[in-house]
């Protein structure tokens, strides 16, 4: 069987030999495709040369019947023209029937702040939906260009591929906390007492890199990192045994300082803002499923990083 070449075809005739077939009039078919009937001529008269077959025949009496090859292209080419609308038209999407992982790269807050919602919801709209909530690395913007992770939350300094889309979830700042028990737990903390206390970090990058020891830097501080997690809730609850100190998201803390016997300060910081945000690749900036995704993950933030809960002492 040849071979046929698309490059070769004038594709503009489809339209045509679908309505010449369906109607079987030259008129009709000109006025159902919006062609002049001397244009319709044209086009049967391509038709029949690029086919090699006459497509439609004179009758006694008027009117044109098919030929047995017509007959056979009448009735798979309707079905044909839809599907190549389909490829141009925006794909209709119902989050209900929708089978699919989405894999987003997280820590420890992310899961137990917003995961718990989050799933609610898609049990009820997206049941086919799965949720993966992975590990940062330093292989993340890699990942995300890859397509191997989907989504990231990130905050100001979170690596992010080349021109990655972003949105705002909601706004939370930096507390610093200690057991209530601490001997600086009740005084107004001076930047200098970063450096007299030792502290856990959280790395969830594995570089050890910190805004908040850059700024400490130019004040002249340096602190004692004596433990590093990749777990925010480890950090939370190694100071509530210990006489260490860390400074986390106050949302996060505050969630928890009951748990942990905890107490939350203001931080003697000049930047305390800690804007909580989602990412993803350009790549996947179409993709109506991450798309709705990301509104409902966008909801549930709004509904749970709310700067309330246990109160921060100066």
């Amino acid at each position: 069987m040849r071979e046929v070449n698309l490059s070769g075809l004038d594709l503009n005739l489809l339209p045509a030999l679908e309505a010449l077939l369906r109607r079987r009039n030259v008129s009709q078919a000109a006025s159902d495709v919006g062609l002049s009937q001397p244009a319709m001529s044209r086009a049967l008269a391509r038709l029949r040369e690029v086919l090699g077959d006459t497509l439609l025949v004179r009758v006694p009496g008027g009117g044109y019947a098919l030929t047995p090859r017509a007959e056979a292209l009448s009735t798979r080419l309707a079905p044909t023209l839809d599907h190549v609308k389909a490829v141009f038209q925006e794909p209709t999407f119902d989050p209900a029937k929708v089978e699919r992982t989405v894999r987003i790269a997280g820590a420890d807050p992310h899961s137990i702040l917003l995961a718990p919602a989050l799933m609610a919801r898609l049990a009820k709209e997206a049941s086919g939906i799965d949720i993966r909530i992975e590990a940062y690395g330093p292989d993340m913007v890699r990942r995300m260009e890859t397509g191997a992770l989907d989504l990231a939350f990130a905050v100001s300094t979170s690596p992010l591929p080349p021109g990655a889309k972003s949105e705002n979830l909601g706004r939370d700042e930096l507390v610093l906390v200690l057991r209530k028990g601490h001997a600086l737990a009740r005084r107004k903390w001076t930047i200098e007492d970063y450096g007299r206390v030792s502290h856990v970090g959280v790395s969830i990058f594995g570089d050890n890199q910190s805004e908040l020891d850059a700024q400490l830097a130019a004040a002249g501080v340096h602190r004692r990192i004596a433990l590093v997690t990749p777990h925010f809730m480890a950090a939370l609850a190694v100071v509530g045994g210990t006489d260490m100190a860390t400074t986390v998201s106050r949302v996060f803390a505050a969630r928890f300082a009951d748990q942990f016997g905890l107490v939350l300060k203001t931080p003697p910081l000049p930047d305390l803002d800690l804007e909580l945000t989602i990412v993803w690749s350009h790549v996947r900036a179409a993709d109506p499923v991450l798309a709705w995704v990301r509104s409902v993950i966008r909801e549930t933030a709004r509904e749970t990083l709310v700067l309330d809960g246990a109160r921060v002492s100066s």
